[in-house]
């Protein structure tokens, strides 16, 4: 259940960081609220799973998946690049991420 958490705060971490760029700048009130809220819940979730997932393999995996599902979300919502770097990057990402899960007992 508590890798369960961790995905939930990591699909939270994606959502704020979403809005916090619709939000321009916390000035429009909708996104910014969502943004705050996403926030909020992205902490509380992280804090249930570490109860007995190890801190440093929670906190990254929690990141890594946050980094890369909110990079691949820039893409196709604000049209960023998709440059071969940044693509073989995001799959280093990915693939760290995987791996400190399948390394974890």
């Amino acid at each position: 259940m508590n890798w369960i958490f961790l995905l939930v705060a990591s699909l939270f971490e994606v959502t704020w960081a979403v809005a916090l760029k619709y939000s321009d700048g916390f000035t429009k009130p909708f996104p910014a609220t969502i943004s705050a809220i996403g926030m909020v819940l992205s902490v509380v979730f992280l804090g249930l799973a570490v109860r007995t997932i190890p801190l440093g393999t929670a906190y990254a995996i929690w990141t890594g998946i946050g980094a890369g599902l909110t990079a691949t979300a820039a893409i196709f919502l604000f049209g960023e690049s998709l440059d071969p770097s940044r693509i073989l990057c995001l799959g280093l990402i990915i693939t760290g991420t995987i791996a400190l899960k399948l390394t974890t007992i």
